[in-house]
């Protein structure tokens, strides 16, 4: 085999730390990946793996199950919320073992900034003190299709020894890729080596009844997770943990746990043996006294499966990802999932007394199984999930409802026998096409689908998107459109689009007529945002759907209902314990003085059924709230007073849910304006940058959880606002419905949101429904990005006299701009530029002129991130900018990394003065320095253009600046430095993809 060698030296980061070295990462087949080194000074040699997850790093590199692996994070951007205090008695806290696991991790883009209120220390610091080494500059995009095709493999990383400094490290090379990651018994090096007691914590049970505190069970660690036994002690259990090898049949307990770990089930048959003991014992005394009840996760499912006598298997490339869809056999219940393991259960040779649990819906292998008559079950995956979802962590109500003998209170239960015992063939993953693509005989034959008339301000062509989206989903259903909307100027009233076009208003008594008269069975409102929404409420109210028989498709016209009255959506959300902003419901500007008044100032004022905020405003004083009053009474004859939460972080999911009850978010997105802007007009990207995955996966828990309680069919938005100083969070609002977010959503993950959306209303399950991206997994899954999005508001506010350009709580942008990149850098730079104000990027612009500077920045803008730069320029720190502005502190530093870059460009401006006095093959010596290649590739990896650079180095003062872009186009063509074609392909290139969504990037 001919090495590989990816990608050129030349294109590796270097704008990292001067004392970093260069690295590299040598894979078993030969393939070379170069990049520079970070955290401990040495190398490593490990079985070579990729996760998938966007956050949660501190609790994968101390995952158990990771021992013996390099770990290669294919999200790019790392260290974003450094790391979190790592003590902690009886469990380490935000951890899942008292040390990191890892060889060594492997990341595209490493964060030496961060910015968290719990962060105690960065990454690199972290990974110095544990002796970990790390690469950074790697194209990890490339690794995980390598890893993909080829499977998991060895690899090597090495620090290049071309330092005097270095050259002493010589004899602590690590030894060659001669030995097999599978020999290694890695779980008796992670197992603890004698028993350990953990006693429950009585302020904290999960489960109500005061009997668990006397409660046992023996957890056999084969590399226990420490989420597990918070899980077990969190429901008042006391933990018996028990070595691997540890004969736990000679103590008294109440339950059996058999935790996850790492490598071979083949290498545990003591464990086995122990286990099959147990079953014996339990099974002869079944007739006379209750079996104690058993349960199983990852390395634990395997272990039970063998000793009950059925075979494993190694998988050729693992599941590695926190987004694994798996199956309750024989039921409708779906659910994603944290994975990491490379073998499975072979559960066609499970004995008869036994029955495959889950199955996992992209390749049909086995995840989990369960004995047909005692209580004894296991799953694959992770249902402590830490990093990751916990959205099957009900199991361990299952398992500690067992040992107690109730019924655990929850609607989901495995008393209950299944369907249907659908076994999967780990050689054939076709056995799930009896899910797919079923029919629906109430599908129904004419569905009638409100558009959003006129564009506006606050309103542009996201809801065109929607719209054709349902379009397009209702014909591929052989399903007859009917669609109302005046604006002729979409793509929706396109020819053949839709089957019939009203171009009428959307209001109700022209869309009775049309009702009237087409006699359509079914009715979409959620795809033309607040107008079709809030006509289709008013047709309901007032009888004419149920007059004319019209079904309402999706999501019911209550939920809608409660979303949209805000006295209604807060009592709703207190139903579940939900926080929301402290708020009263008014109908008189008197009654928006008192609670104004009540509450205390500030407060923000919001109109009801009102869209892009209009109406909506912050309020200092009395004098203010009168003006905002009467005009939020213009809009809505509903008005919330809520108290104001300026500062906090505005955080968003797209959440989708179909009538089975499965659930998905979609995208995570994170605004970089703090709560104050209107989404609409803030600058936005996904996925969140600065969430730990403690609460990432709060808030995601969270929209589940609302989603489920309103009852919403479909796609809907929940926007939330999080204290940059702890966890800390209160709902904003949700929209039940496709909003502009969904459309950003749809195009930054490849997810088509409108068109699942449509079919969701038209009677499928997501696990019915293809994966559009990859054409062979369902649409149940959770896309996982390896690049980042970065959505810009575009105003138009010069066009208007005497309006104010100040930023608030209601929309004045006419559109957006999306762009996508590998590093932050690179997308905002990128969206900068498309936005229409002939601007270049962050820097190397038009020269702007400001009267007040800390003003500009205190009251945000159209133009305010381009005063920031001015402000840096100046000299203002990240400290003051972030004083003024309340934006996170690590999205500010790295728009001053940009600065810094671009200042040292300007150092090489003696290069524009050279090029014209010298002889071309002459001057190429000197742009071949080193220094200059460096950050030739810095610049174009992290967002500049051509014309940037050239003005940067002054080639402007020389010649126009067409020829100047050309020119440093040259230079870098010849020094190799090209742009790579990089897919949007939805699951961080773990599964194939077909589709020609593309971006591009130099990293």
């Amino acid at each position: 085999m001919i090495p590989l060698v990816v990608p050129s030296r030349v294109c590796m980061n270097r704008l990292i730390d001067s004392d970093m070295m260069d690295a590299k990462l040598i894979l078993e087949d030969g393939t070379v990946f170069y990049g520079r080194s970070f955290g401990y000074d040495g190398d490593a040699v490990g079985e070579v793996v990729f996760n998938t997850a966007m956050s949660g790093y501190p609790e994968s590199l101390t995952d158990p199950s990771y021992a013996g692996q390099i770990l290669v994070m294919t999200y790019p951007l790392v260290g974003n919320y450094g790391v979190p205090e790592t003590d902690g008695k009886p469990l380490p806290k935000f951890m899942e073992s008292d040390k990191i696991h890892v060889k060594a991790l492997v990341v595209a883009d490493y964060s030496q900034t961060f910015s968290h209120w719990n962060a105690k220390e960065s990454l690199a610091k972290w990974l110095k003190r544990e002796h970990i080494p790390a690469i950074t500059g790697i194209d990890t995009r490339r690794l995980t299709k390598v890893l993909r095709e080829s499977g998991v493999m060895m690899g090597r990383i090495e620090r290049e020894l071309n330092s005097p400094s270095s050259l002493s490290s010589v004899s602590s090379r690590p030894s060659p890729m001669n030995v097999s990651y599978g020999s290694v018994n890695w779980v008796e090096k992670v197992s603890c080596k004698e028993v350990i007691t953990y006693r429950p914590n009585p302020l904290n049970p999960l489960n109500p009844s005061n009997s668990l505190t006397s409660k046992r069970v023996v957890l056999v660690d084969c590399g226990v997770k420490a989420n597990i036994i918070r899980c077990l002690i969190n429901r008042g259990i006391e933990v018996v943990r028990v070595p691997w090898d540890y004969d736990f049949n000679q103590l008294d307990f109440d339950g059996l746990f058999l935790a996850n770990g790492p490598g071979d089930p083949e290498r545990c048959e003591m464990t086995v043996e122990h286990i099959r003991t147990f079953m014996r014992k339990e099974e002869a005394k079944a007739r006379g006294e209750s079996v104690r009840p058993l349960m199983g996760i990852c390395l634990g499912n395997q272990l039970m499966a063998r000793a009950a006598g059925a075979k494993t298997y190694k998988l050729k490339y693992g599941h590695r990802s926190h987004n694994q869809p798996v199956r309750m056999v024989g039921t409708t219940r779906c659910f994603i999932t944290s994975q990491n393991h490379g073998y499975a259960v072979d559960d066609v040779t499970l004995p008869e007394e036994w029955e495959a649990l889950f199955v996992n819906l992209n390749d049909g292998s086995n995840e989990g199984v369960r004995h047909k008559r005692f209580p004894w079950f296991s799953a694959q995956f992770h249902p402590e999930a830490c990093s990751g979802p916990t959205d099957t962590e009900w199991l361990f109500d299952e398992f500690v409802s067992q040992i107690n003998g109730f019924t655990p209170p929850s609607n989901l239960s495995l008393r209950a026998p299944l369907a249907r015992n659908e076994v999967s063939n780990p050689s054939n993953p076709s056995n799930l096409s009896n899910l797919l693509n079923s029919s629906n005989s109430s599908t129904p034959k004419k569905v009638l689908l409100l558009g959003s008339g006129a564009l506006k301000i606050g309103q542009a062509g996201e809801f065109d998107y929607s719209g054709a989206q349902a379009l397009k989903a209702l014909k591929e259903e052989g399903v007859q459109s009917v669609l109302v909307n005046p604006n002729i100027a979409t793509v929706q009233t396109s020819k053949d689009v839709a089957d019939i076009v009203y171009f009428q208003p959307v209001t109700p008594a022209f869309v009775e007529r049309i009702i009237e008269k087409e006699r359509p069975d079914g009715i979409l409102l959620s795809f033309g945002g607040q107008t079709a929404l809030n006509c289709g409420v008013e047709l309901y109210k007032k009888g004419i759907l149920e007059k004319y028989n019209v079904m309402v498709l999706g999501t019911p016209v209550q939920a809608i209902i409660d979303t949209e009255d805000r006295d209604l959506f807060v009592k709703r959300l207190d139903e579940i314990d939900v926080k929301t902003i402290k708020s009263e419901a008014c109908s008189s500007i008197e009654e928006v003085r008192q609670a104004a008044h009540r509450l205390g100032f500030p407060v923000i004022l919001r109109a009801a059924y009102a869209l892009g905020g209009l109406g909506s405003g912050f309020c200092d004083n009395d004098e203010e709230l009168s003006v905002q009053a009467e005009e939020a009474f213009s809009f809505s004859p509903q008005v919330l007073v809520e108290k104001s939460l300026k500062g906090w972080k505005e955080i968003e999911y797209e959440v989708v849910r179909d009538q089975y009850d499965n659930c998905i978010t979609v995208c995570n997105m994170e605004n970089f304006d703090p709560l104050g802007i209107h989404t609409g007009e803030s600058i936005v990207v996904a996925p969140s940058q600065t969430l730990t995955n403690s609460e990432y996966h709060k808030l995601r828990a969270l929209a589940i959880k609302i989603i489920r309680h309103l009852g919403i069919v479909g796609e809907c938005n929940v926007q939330y606002a999080l204290d940059p100083q702890s966890e800390d969070y209160r709902v904003i609002e949700v929209n039940a419905r496709l909003s502009r977010s969904s459309a950003l959503a749809s195009k930054a993950t490849g997810y088509p949101l409108a068109f699942v959306a449509a079919k969701l209303g038209l009677g499928y399950g997501l696990f019915e429904l293809n994966n559009s991206v990859t054409k062979t997994t369902t649409a149940f899954f959770e896309p996982a990005l390896d690049y980042v999005v970065c959505k810009i508001p575009r105003w138009d506010l010069t066009k208007f006299h005497g309006v104010s350009h100040r930023l608030g709580s209601s929309m004045k942008s006419v559109g957006e701009v999306m762009a996508i990149g590998r590093t932050f850098e690179e997308a905002i730079q990128k969206g900068l530029r498309m936005i229409g104000q002939g601007m270049h990027g962050f820097v190397d612009n038009k020269l702007l002129q400001v009267k007040d500077i800390p003003d500009t920045l205190q009251h945000a803008t159209d133009m305010r991130i381009f005063v920031v730069a001015k402000a840096m320029l100046m000299g203002y720190t990240v400290e003051q900018i972030h004083r003024l502005t309340m934006i996170d502190s690590w999205f500010l530093q790295k728009l001053k990394h940009i600065i810094d870059i671009d200042e040292r460009l300007q150092e090489f401006a003696y290069l524009s003065e050279m090029s014209q006095v010298m002889e071309p093959m002459e001057f190429i010596e000197y742009v071949e320095t080193p220094e200059f290649v460096e950050l030739l590739c810095d610049a174009k990896i992290y967002g500049f253009t051509d014309f940037q650079i050239a003005r940067a180095i002054g080639l402007e003062a020389y010649m126009k600046m067409e020829q100047a872009s050309l020119m440093v186009r040259k230079w870098r063509k010849d020094l190799g430095i090209v742009p790579v074609v990089n897919q949007i392909d939805t699951l961080a290139a773990e599964y194939p993809a077909q589709t020609n969504y593309l971006y591009l990037s130099y990293l």
